[in-house]
């Protein structure tokens, strides 16, 4: 039985397909921003980890739960909410997560403890993932001959609110303090439920499967596809140095010799999103090249990028940050390539499962950023930024000789 022939097996009962809406300019902008103000919700909080804990009164140890909980609560809804896009009108999920978004973020602005700080943070995490149910809906959207490049602008829009949240939480703490930035947050993500309502189009889902067998099929596309599990692989391990590097940042500078505050931490961010401005141009070579070269380039960036900072202590702290910011141009720069040519990869092996390949996808990232704000930590704290550069370096590494192994050639 062909690969197709089984991909279609749990599908039998699938209706036929029909026409989308067509993808304007104004659309793709819109589905840019609200990626990009819905990911930074889990982005916000890592400039600001000094300041919660001496507000809040929580040891350190304590606080740097923040973050972790906020991934792992995006990686847990990927995996559990993500697929149902295939079954449900994804408009339909947008506003509703975006809803909840919006609590979430409020519950931690008036948070009155560490505790509910915690729950609030694993909210946020779960329902942020509505920039996952966006990303495929530009790829059913856009046509086949220009969809990498939708998708690379998609993504510009998520990476650019990665990025650029670390620098207006690090503002707006250190000017205003943290909660107003949660209430910033909320805003932000009600403005967008809002006109998403207005202009966001249906999508008719692709599947009548259960909840049940969505859940259950997902792991059939992993073992059923190799292109999904490299992709996956790859991704996972650039995501590692990509959040050592980000949840180490601001510990590092606050430290000596640079005794920098949250506002300098995240004006790094601006740096970072210098990179991410190629993410139309990677998509665009991904669909006129081929997307497997564009991967190899990208990861090969990434290490480029995190070796050069391990000689960053033997400068002085102004060269240091000097060199800091220009790696973090080049590995954003070079995770962004990858990550919009692995999409590419993944959206092409079973168009009407985009969601749930987006959600194994999307759950190997952030299971790799997870570990990489862990480990980053350890790192940092055991053999000082030299320990974080070379994790990273070494981690990007793995992911280029993944790319480089016999038999990625092919998509498939």
């Amino acid at each position: 039985m062909s690969s197709a022939q089984i991909s279609n097996a749990p599908d039998a009962s699938r209706a036929a397909p029909r026409p989308q809406p067509e993808l304007s300019a104004r659309l793709i902008l819109l589905l840019a921003t609200g990626t990009g103000l819905t990911v930074a919700s889990l982005y916000y909080a890592q400039p600001m980890l000094g300041i919660m804990t001496d507000d809040i009164h929580a040891a350190n140890t304590t606080v740097g739960w923040v973050p972790t909980l906020t991934q792992l609560g995006y990686a847990l809804g990927i995996l559990l909410l993500v697929p149902m896009g295939d079954i449900i009108d994804r408009r339909r999920i947008v506003l509703v997560k975006g809803a909840i978004l919006t609590l979430a973020l409020l519950l931690a602005a008036f948070a009155p403890g560490i505790g509910t700080l915690l729950v609030a943070s694993l909210a946020i995490g779960l329902t942020a993932t509505m920039a996952q149910d966006i990303v495929p809906a530009a790829a059913t959207l856009a046509p086949e001959s220009i969809r990498g490049r939708v998708v690379g602008t998609v993504m510009t829009g998520l990476l650019l609110g990665i990025l650029l949240s670390r620098v207006v939480s690090g503002f707006v703490a250190q000017n205003f303090g943290w909660r107003a930035m949660y209430v910033v947050a909320a805003i932000s993500v009600a403005a967008f439920g809002v006109v998403a309502w207005r202009s966001l189009p249906s999508f008719h889902p692709t599947t009548q499967m259960s909840y049940r067998q969505l859940i259950g099929s997902v792991a059939s596309l992993w073992r059923r596809h190799p292109a999904l599990r490299r992709a996956a692989f790859a991704q996972a391990l650039l995501s590692v140095g990509f959040s050592a590097f980000w949840s180490t940042l601001a510990v590092m500078l606050h430290e000596a010799p640079f005794h920098l505050g949250a506002a300098a931490a995240g004006a790094f961010g601006l740096a970072g999103a210098a990179g991410a401005l190629g993410a139309p141009i990677a998509g665009r070579i991904a669909d006129k090249k081929g997307p497997q070269i564009v991967t190899r380039l990208g990861a090969g960036l990434v290490a480029v990028s995190f070796a050069a900072m391990l000689f960053a202590p033997l400068l002085s702290p102004h060269a240091q940050l000097w060199l800091i910011g220009l790696g973090a141009i080049g590995f954003d720069l070079g995770v962004q390539v990858a990550l919009i040519s692995h999409q590419t990869i993944v959206y092409g092996i079973e168009p009407a499962a985009r969601s749930r390949l987006n959600a194994v996808l999307f759950v190997c990232v952030f299971i790799g950023m997870s570990l990489g704000s862990v480990l980053g930590s350890q790192a940092l704290a055991h053999w000082g930024w030299t320990g974080v550069a070379s994790l990273a370096t070494l981690s990007a590494l793995g992911a280029l000789a993944v790319r480089m192994w016999p038999g990625t050639t092919s998509a498939h």
